[in-house]
């Protein structure tokens, strides 16, 4: 266990800078070769971090340790259009653009119908950074951004119910780390003007339930199903006068079903369907710009009106030979964030909608294993609708467009030691 041991307390150390932000601010896929193959997971269980996309896939990867690292590399830009006050131009949010998103996973077959094992992954994050601020949110030309880190140790047990199905459960234990600052314009919006922005990072804490099933219904096709229930953590105190709620800031639940076909001995097939309900999380989906006027930081208070989102993957999985195996993909998320509005989301442009993936894995010995994959998540633009009150402040910034702009691409390692 020295191995776990040491990996765990890197991942920790590397998460308090990790940003993850491709289906909305959720990952596109956990573990690198999930990632490989358009980010699906749950009828297709590869590693370690399967717990992540379903619990009960930790029932078919046997004993094993998997840790990599991700190096992520998101582009973000805001384009100001038709402003009053002349704060029109181009604003790039990139002045922290280069982070590594660390992964493990360790699990241990017990028998043959009970396995145990953690999975410790980012689950999302948002960060911009622009670093000679914007103008909308502040008068000084001070930086202006956001930084969330969410980081997930799910401890995850699976029984075997027959021979051909799996149950699994998985205890999400949740850490998340925020800030905000450059936000000196809304003070006289916020019911806690002091604990609006500038208050350096705050911490969070909480937990929820994963639970998965995978069950193979003939020799070729095996299917899953998943729910995640909403995470239930503490308040960002520091941010209360921001975010809806008095700072809480809870991780909104998800579910889904996949299948996986084995069309021949070496192809592989499969697709997974799920859906996020970050509009139960009331600092993610209140009303931007109508729930302005009921003060920052209250129960109605403005949030990012994120929509909730449909996620489709597809994927190929192609053993070449006994020692390479090949994986590509394609992810399509529904867009989150509507035209209308795009202004409190330059804060949070997470508005990239299509990735394509590939992966590969090499078998090194019988005990070893070392993967890859690279992301590209394809250029989109959100083109802002009324986004921009008229008028003079407190009430008005002037009028005119936000647009948003995100382009992502991604590059992941991971070696696997089978125990």
């Amino acid at each position: 266990m020295r191995h776990s041991t040491l990996l765990f307390a890197l991942f920790m150390a590397a998460s308090v800078n990790a940003v993850w932000a491709t289906d909305g601010y959720f990952a596109h896929g956990y573990g690198v070769r999930a990632q490989g193959i358009g980010g699906l997971g749950i009828a297709l269980p590869q590693d370690a971090l399967a717990a992540a996309t379903n619990p009960a896939g930790m029932g078919k990867v046997g004993s094993r340790i998997d840790a990599g690292v991700t190096y992520f590399r998101p582009v973000r830009e805001a384009e100001i259009q038709g402003n009053a006050f002349g704060f029109d131009g181009t604003y790039k949010g990139n002045d922290t653009q280069d982070f590594l998103i660390p992964e493990f996973g360790y699990n241990h077959q017990f028998s043959d119908d009970v396995t145990f094992g953690v999975s410790v992954y980012g689950n999302g994050g948002m960060n911009t950074d622009y670093k000679n601020g914007v103008p909308l949110f502040n008068s000084n030309g001070r930086r202006t951004g956001v930084d969330l880190a969410q980081v997930f140790v799910a401890p995850t047990v699976t029984w075997k119910l027959q021979e051909h199905h799996i149950l699994g459960v998985s205890l999400n234990l949740a850490y998340q780390r925020f800030a905000a600052r450059g936000l000196q314009n809304f003070t006289n919006a916020s019911s806690a003007p002091n604990a609006l922005t500038n208050q350096g990072h705050d911490h969070s804490f909480g937990a929820g339930i994963h639970i998965g099933w995978l069950g193979e219904i003939t020799d070729a096709v095996t299917v899953g199903a998943t729910y995640q229930s909403r995470t239930y953590m503490t308040k960002f105190d520091k941010y209360k006068g921001l975010l809806a709620e008095q700072g809480d800031f809870d991780i909104p639940s998800s579910y889904g079903v996949g299948v996986a076909v084995k069309v021949t001995p070496a192809l592989t097939l499969a697709g997974d369907f799920q859906r996020i309900h970050y509009n139960e999380v009331d600092s993610v989906g209140n009303a931007s710009l109508s729930n302005l006027n009921n003060g920052l930081g209250n129960d109605d208070g403005a949030g990012f009106n994120w929509q909730n989102a449909n996620v489709y993957k597809i994927g190929a999985l192609y053993q070449y030979s006994p020692t390479l195996i090949l994986r590509a993909g394609y992810n399509h998320v529904d867009q989150p964030i509507k035209s209308g509005d795009t202004l409190f989301n330059i804060l949070a442009p997470g508005v990239v909608k299509d990735h394509v993936t590939l992966g590969a894995t090499w078998v090194l010995s019988p005990t070893a294993e070392v993967s890859i994959a690279y992301t590209h998540a394809f250029e989109n633009t959100v083109r802002g609708q009324n986004a921009i009150p008229p008028g003079f402040p407190p009430s008005g910034l002037g009028g005119g467009e936000a647009n948003l702009r995100m382009v992502q691409d991604a590059l992941g390692i991971a070696y696997t030691w089978k125990l």
